[in-house]
């Protein structure tokens, strides 16, 4: 809506830290967009004439996998949620959010930090069911599941490399091994995967 969008801009023109470079009415546009204007990260409404909001993040991080996307929307369902979350969304926020919070979840998908509604945390529980074993043709090696737990826990690379005495580069690495080997697409997913096989806990995960 072009009057969110207008309200989106007025707030966010006051962080001297973001910059709005681009705006878009429907989810075609929006990956036009993206191809030209290479984004830190999107704000992302579900519900779009065109080409819905989950489809379009899902061949925003298809073709741009380091542009970060937020959903951004009025309603909490269960297979909204997951949906988007499966098309690679970092993060999940209500339309009521408070300012300063959408700020914040700004700047930490672009750190590459989730960030979910304690709402949409606990739907995502209820879709991805109950705890299993995984059954991968690589394990995960030690490192890599300390990493997905420091990932669970909404840390940076920079804060895992901090922790681990390793450089980002390693980090990234690890990061992309992680995912490689569970067939995900984001760091979403990756803490979606810790919970459901009860390497962390919903505690863990900031909200």
């Amino acid at each position: 809506h072009n009057v969110v969008r207008q309200g989106l801009k007025l707030f966010l023109a006051t962080q001297p830290d973001i910059e709005v470079v681009g705006e878009a009415g429907n989810g075609q546009a929006a990956i036009a967009l993206v191809a030209q204007l290479q984004p830190d990260v999107v704000l992302m409404d579900l519900v779009m004439p065109q080409l819905d909001g989950i489809a379009a993040t899902q061949q925003i991080k298809r073709r741009y996998p380091d542009v970060e996307v937020i959903a951004l929307t009025s309603f909490v369902e269960d297979q909204q949620v997951a949906a988007v979350i499966k098309a690679g969304a970092i993060g999940y926020l209500l339309k009521d959010v408070q300012p300063a919070e959408l700020a914040m979840a700004i700047r930490a998908a672009q750190r590459g930090e989730v960030h979910l509604h304690p709402q949409a945390a606990q739907r995502l529980m209820q879709a991805i069911g109950p705890r299993e074993q995984p059954t991968l043709a690589e394990p995960l090696t030690e490192r890599e599941i300390e990493v997905l737990r420091a990932l669970a826990r909404g840390e940076s690379n920079k804060q895992i490399a901090d922790t681990l005495i390793v450089s980002e580069k390693t980090v990234k690495a690890h990061v992309s091994n992680i995912l490689g080997k569970l067939g995900l697409q984001s760091r979403t997913q990756a803490v979606l995967y810790a919970l459901r096989h009860g390497l962390v806990s919903l505690d863990d995960v900031p909200l």
